[in-house]
């Protein structure tokens, strides 16, 4: 019985066996340089001497403190092992020992100093946000990143950073079979800088509280709304750098990463000349009236970018989310009310404010939900209502 058994079991374990490896096969992924890599275990190096001081310190602790670990316990347990009762020794009694208690004290305190010393150094290097060459603002909304380049080249440009909706979309599949090696990293607009430069990040957030944090540049900056927090590096390196949002921020916080593409200083021009005439041609004349087929079809492209991830694509909303098909203030007639709701949110940061969109795409991502789904109202919003309300 035991052998018929055992004739039985053994082709479906090899099976499931099979099966898994096949399985571990197809979503294998490689490393990815200037992002994680596969069976990482330790710091990365970095490309900016804060991550490589970053790096050294962790190592040297680390040896220290093993050394320091196999030493005191090496000595523990041979004691225990030489002095045990069983060949004959007994516990000395005695009272106090000024000299070992001095000891003890006096060299702990000097491995501190020792330590601190170092890490003191690098820390303030880490605070020395002056004499920045190019200063940029990263705001923090659920769940994307807005970057506005607020002093040197590149000056003046603004725009928000999201998930690519392919690795969404590829997420929401299950990821099942071969999946990038940049798997949930790759955004629509990275952030971009020219190498060796000093560029200073100031931080702050629109809703809840965010992280900033790049491990190739060794920089973490919490973004707290109300707060204005700041960090910088230098890299010196040109390539692609990721990082992601590192303080939980809600349900979609795994879908909130960070692009940072460091360029040479002639591509790095080059690009901000290319931003520019791009943000030039999507001007739109203010005196412009719109048709209702226009608003549809850029509000689409707005909603898909920067509402679906919470109301969702089908407007139907989420947990504490609400839907906006058949909602009663969409549905109004009076356009002010879901205006006002847009460019200043409500509940408290649940629904932010949306005051960095422009008056166009406000006007056409209201128009849009107000003929989506099952809300056929009709109505059509143009940018002077934005701007009226938005002057209030």
């Amino acid at each position: 019985m035991k052998s018929n058994w055992r004739n039985k079991i053994w082709p479906a374990n090899l099976l499931l066996a099979a099966s898994a490896a096949f399985s571990g096969a197809a979503h294998a992924v490689n490393d990815l340089p200037g992002g994680p890599s596969v069976r990482q275990l330790n710091l990365p190096v970095g490309v900016t001497k804060i991550a490589q001081e970053q790096h050294f310190l962790h190592t040297v602790m680390l040896v220290l403190c093993t050394v320091i670990f196999v030493a005191v316990f090496a000595v523990m347990f041979y004691s225990i092992w030489k002095h045990r009762k069983s060949v004959g020794h007994k516990a000395a009694n005695f009272h106090e020992s000024v000299v070992v208690e001095v000891i003890w004290t006096v060299v702990p305190f000097i491995i501190v100093i020792l330590m601190a010393l170092p890490a003191t150094r690098v820390l303030v290097a880490q605070k020395d946000t002056t004499n920045a060459d190019l200063t940029i603002k990263v705001t923090g909304y659920q769940w994307k990143w807005g970057y506005d380049y607020l002093k040197g080249e590149g000056e003046g440009l603004s725009f928000i950073s999201t998930l690519d909706a392919s690795h969404r979309a590829l997420s929401d599949a299950g990821a099942r079979g071969d999946v990038p090696d940049n798997f949930l990293l790759k955004v629509d607009n990275p952030l971009v800088v020219p190498v060796d430069t000093k560029v200073r990040i100031i931080t702050t957030a629109n809703d809840v509280i965010h992280a900033f944090a790049v491990p190739q540049f060794g920089v973490k900056q919490d973004a707290i709304p109300g707060f204005v927090r700041d960090t910088w590096f230098r890299a010196e390196k040109v390539g692609d750098y990721y990082g992601q949002c590192q303080e939980l921020c809600g349900k979609e916080h795994a879908y909130m990463p960070i692009h940072v593409k460091v360029l040479a200083a002639a591509d790095y021009t080059a690009w901000v000349d290319g931003k520019r005439k791009e943000a030039a041609a999507k001007q739109d004349d203010p005196n412009k009236v719109w048709t209702l087929p226009e608003m549809l079809a850029r509000g689409e492209k707005v909603y898909a970018a920067n509402c679906a991830a919470c109301h969702q694509a089908n407007g139907k909303g989420a947990g504490p989310i609400k839907p906006l098909d058949g909602s009663a203030t969409v549905l109004n007639a009076d356009h002010k009310l879901q205006l006002h709701t847009v460019l200043n949110g409500q509940n408290n940061g649940a629904m932010p404010a949306w005051k960095q969109l422009s008056d166009t795409d406000i006007a056409a991502v209201v128009t849009f939900t107000k003929n989506a789904w099952s809300n056929k109202t009709g109505q059509l919003v143009q940018p002077a209502e934005v701007l009226a309300e938005r002057g209030k």
